[in-house]
Formats: C-alpha cells, sequence, structure tokens
C-alpha cells in the first residue's frame, strides 16, 4: 500500500469520523432546541395564565366598584325621590290651606260689605242728625259754625299762648338754677386764672428833646425838614411852646411809631435834613416791619400756638401798634386766647384750639388795606385764606353773631372777648357814647305800651321797666321783658349782657287828714 492511499483512506476515515460527529451533534442541538421551545411553551403558558386570572381579578374589581357606585346612585335618587314626594306633599297641603284661607277671605270680604253698607247708613243718620244739632245750635247761640270755630280757635290759641309762655318761663327759672350757678363758677374761674393788663387808647406820642434848640434843627430852614419828616411817615408834627417835647400826631400806630424812632435816630445822630430825613425813614420801616414779625413770632411761641401761615403771624404783630377803644389788641388777644384756653378745658373741650382761635379773632382788625366787611367777617375770610380749620373760622366769623354758630368754640370766644373788653379798666367809652348809650336804652323800653318809666343802672348793665298795673297783666309782663331783650340785642352794641327787669306793682295811695 502506498503512502498516497493511506493518505486518503485516512482522510476519508477523517471524513467520515466528521460526518459522524456533525450529525451527532446536530442531532443533540435540535434536541436541546425542542426542549428550550418546550419550557418557553410552558412558561409562556403559565404566564399566559397569570395575566388571565389578573384580568378576570381587575375585571371583578372594576365590576364590584361599578356595582356599588350605581347602588349609591341608586340610593341618592331614591332619597331625592323621597323628598320630592315629602314637597308635594306639603305643597298640597299648603295649597289646601291656601284655597281654604282664600274662602275664609271672600267670606270676610262679604261680611265686611255688609257692615260697610250699615256703617254708611249709620254715618248718613249721623251725619243728620249732626246737621240738626248745628242748626239747633246756631239757632241757640246766634252764631254760624264758621264763625263758633274761629272764635274758639282765637280762644285756643290765647290760652296755649300763655299756657307756653308759662311753661317756657318755667323751664328758663329751672335752667337758670341748675345752670346758672355753674356757669358763673367757670367764668369767674377763668376770670381768675389769667392775669389781666390794662392799656388806654391815644392818637399822640410826645417825643422828648433834651433842649429847645434841636426843635429848630428839626424844623429846618424855611421848614423842610419837618414837611420832609411828615411826607415821609404820614404823621403831624406838632411843634409848639412845650419844653423839651414834641408831638406826633395820627391815628395809625404804626406811622406813629415809624415817626419817633426815625425822630430819634436824627437827633442822636445830628444830621437832620431831606435826603437823611427819608434814608432814616426808610430804614425805620424796614426794622419796625421785622419787630412787627419778630412779635408776631414772640406771641406764639409764648402761646404755643404752632403752625401758623406767615401772614398770619405778621398780622398778629401788627396788633402790638393797634388798639381798641383804649385797649392794646395785641394784649386783648393774647388775654382772650388764655381765657379760651382755661374755659374749654373747664368744659373738656380741645385748649390749643380754642387758643387758637382766641388769638386769631380779631385779626379784621388790622387790614392792608381797608375792607368792606365787618372785622368778624372779614378775619373769617382772612382764616379761610390762610388754610385755618372750619372750626376756628366760624369761631372768628361768628364772635359779633355775624354768621351762625357751627361748633362749641365759636361761644366760647364770643363770650372770653366779652369778658376781655367788658372787665374793668380794660377799655375806656367816651362819656358822650356812654350817656347816649343808656339814653337809647332807655327809650327803646318806652316804646313799648304800657311802660311809664325806664332806669339804667349799673352803668348799662341793668334796665329796670316798671310798667302800668291797669295796663298790663302779669303774663303780658313776662312777654314784655322777653322782647326788650331782644329788641336790645338786635338793635344796639354794648359790652358784656344787659339784664332786663319789668316791675308791675299796684299802689293803694291814701292820706288822712
Amino acid at each position: 500500500m502506498t503512502t498516497v492511499t493511506i493518505v486518503v483512506v485516512s482522510i476519508a476515515c477523517f471524513l467520515v469520523g466528521a460526518t459522524a460527529s456533525y450529525v451527532l451533534f446536530k442531532h443533540g442541538l435540535r434536541t436541546k432546541y425542542e426542549g428550550i421551545l418546550k419550557d418557553a411553551e410552558a412558561e409562556a403558558e403559565v404566564i399566559k395564565k397569570n395575566k388571565l386570572l389578573e384580568v378576570k381579578e381587575k375585571f371583578l374589581n372594576k365590576k364590584a366598584d361599578l356595582e356599588k357606585e350605581v347602588a349609591a346612585r341608586n340610593q341618592k335618587i331614591q332619597q331625592a325621590e323621597n323628598k320630592l314626594k315629602q314637597r308635594e306633599m306639603v305643597l298640597g297641603q299648603r295649597q289646601e290651606e291656601l284655597q281654604r284661607k282664600r274662602q275664609e277671605t271672600e267670606a270676610i270680604r262679604e261680611n265686611l260689605e255688609v257692615q260697610l253698607g250699615v256703617i254708611d247708613k249709620k254715618k248718613e243718620e249721623l251725619e243728620h242728625l249732626q246737621r240738626q244739632e248745628i242748626e239747633k245750635l246756631e239757632t241757640i247761640s246766634g252764631l254760624s259754625a264758621e264763625e263758633a270755630k274761629e272764635r274758639m280757635v282765637e280762644s285756643l290759641k290765647e290760652e296755649a299762648r300763655t299756657q307756653a309762655q308759662s311753661f317756657i318761663n318755667d323751664i328758663m327759672d329751672e335752667a337758670k338754677l341748675t345752670a346758672n350757678k355753674e356757669a358763673k363758677r367757670i367764668v369767674i374761674q377763668t376770670i381768675q386764672r389769667v392775669a389781666t393788663e390794662t392799656a388806654i387808647e391815644n392818637s399822640v406820642t410826645v417825643f422828648h428833646i433834651e433842649s429847645d434848640e434841636i426843635k429848630g434843627r428839626i424844623i429846618g430852614r424855611e421848614g423842610r425838614n419837618i414837611r420832609a419828616l411828615e411826607a415821609a411817615t404820614g404823621v403831624e408834627i406838632v411843634v409848639d411852646d412845650t419844653p423839651e417835647a414834641i408831638v406826633l400826631s395820627a391815628f395809625d400806630p404804626v406811622r406813629r411809631e415809624i415817626a419817633r424812632l426815625a425822630l430819634h435816630q436824627l437827633v442822636t445822630d445830628g444830621r437832620i435834613h431831606p435826603a437823611r430825613i427819608e434814608e432814616v425813614v426808610t430804614k425805620v420801616r424796614k426794622q419796625v416791619e421785622e419787630e412787627i414779625i419778630e412779635t408776631g413770632k414772640r406771641t406764639t411761641i409764648d402761646l404755643g400756638i404752632h403752625g401758623l401761615h406767615p401772614e398770619l403771624i405778621r398780622i398778629i404783630g401788627k396788633m402790638k401798634y393797634r388798639s381798641s377803644y383804649g385797649q392794646n389788641l395785641l394784649q386783648h388777644a393774647r388775654e382772650t386766647a388764655n381765657l379760651c384756653a382755661v374755659m374749654a378745658s373747664e368744659l373738656g373741650l380741645n385748649p390749643k384750639k380754642a387758643k387758637r382761635a382766641g388769638l386769631l379773632h380779631d385779626i379784621g382788625k388790622v387790614p392792608d388795606e381797608e375792607p368792606e366787611l365787618p372785622h368778624a367777617l372779614y378775619g373769617m375770610k382772612l382764616a379761610e385764606k390762610y388754610k385755618e380749620k372750619p372750626d376756628i373760622c366760624n369761631a372768628i366769623g361768628a364772635h359779633h353773631d355775624e354768621t351762625e354758630m357751627t361748633s362749641l368754640l365759636a361761644p366760647i370766644v364770643q363770650v372770653c372777648d366779652a369778658i376781655s373788653g367788658a372787665r374793668p379798666g380794660a377799655r375806656r367809652e367816651i362819656v358822650e357814647a356812654y350817656i347816649k348809650r343808656l339814653n337809647d336804652l332807655e327809650q327803646l323800653a318806652m316804646s313799648y305800651p304800657g311802660v311809664t318809666k325806664t332806669y339804667a343802672i349799673q352803668a348799662g348793665r341793668e334796665l329796670r321797666v316798671i310798667v302800668g298795673a291797669d295796663k298790663i297783666d302779669d303774663k303780658q309782663t313776662e312777654n314784655l321783658s322777653g322782647e326788650i331783650a331782644k329788641k336790645i340785642q338786635d338793635e344796639m352794641t354794648y359790652p358784656g349782657q344787659v339784664k332786663i327787669t319789668v316791675i308791675r306793682e299796684t299802689r293803694a295811695v291814701s292820706y288822712a287828714k
């Protein structure tokens, strides 16, 4: 056997072995694959059964939930049906009751119609009887019904008037008993707690000089210096034989003060000529304006009043150079402010607002231009212009009853203004004006019928009126006192208050001979 043959045989054997091995391997692989496939199918069957069971369980749960929800809805529907049935029953009962009441109402209406018919008949019979009685009364009295009615109305009016007057007097007496004591206490305490100062009004200022030689220098050559000084200041300068004195005459105190200060500087400096006079007067006028503002500021600080408009402060400062009936206006305003604060605190009101209103109540007396309004109303306009509060503006305008009072500050300012002006020594009244006021009081009371004599006593604070007993009765006497008081209040101007006492008495006089 050759080598090739051996090799071929070897290869053939190898191929046979390899083929047999491949066949065996393939058979083994198919067997393994089939086992895996069977396992997978078995596992898939198990999973399928599990999923079916889960789905079936969820379905059963959903079904149970739906059955519960359906049962709940059915229960609600049943409850709603029950409520509707109850409402139907209630509505049916109400309808039956309404029908019954309607029938009762119809029966009552028919009954009322019958009764109204009976009433109408009785009313006609009553009116007929009343007409017959009126005719009988008219025949007996000789008066018609209208005339009797008028007489009765007049009688009732007179009786009501008398009773009303008596009732008013009783109320006033009772009010005086209860309120007069307390009012007097408050007013007296207010006056006692506030210190007062007095001042006298002057229209002239006396300028003192060291020697009469200065008079000639003030007059100047041919009077040119004195004419320049009068023209610059608006003050009349009287140079006469009065030793060591020159009189400055003007009704405006500010001008007199400017002239006095200018003269003092000119005399002290020694240079007196027209140009120098104009320069000094201009300088002094500025100084006085600054002093006015400073006085206003100092006054508001002393009184504790803040937030005033600068123009109001300037007006307050100008009060220093003004006077009213001999009373310095600034002192009067300060005194009124303090009185208002005390009285307001006694009455439980705001003392700061009262003090503010009291200080500003006379600002209308120092205008920069002459107004056509009374000083109270002009002062109210100024206060409104410079943004003061409405109650303070009303108190300023109403303190002389020239506008209606709308707050409790107004009567307090009015009373304190009267206290400050009416206290002894506060103001100087001209004798002629004083006598004329007393005569006017007496003549006003004499103008009433039945008055026989009148006497103004206590410096015009009381008016005694004597009436004839045969001309006026007691009721008319009470009415007369009130009428005279009202007329005096409406027509006259006076400080404080005036007491009117009407006296009616019967005197029997006989003589033993």
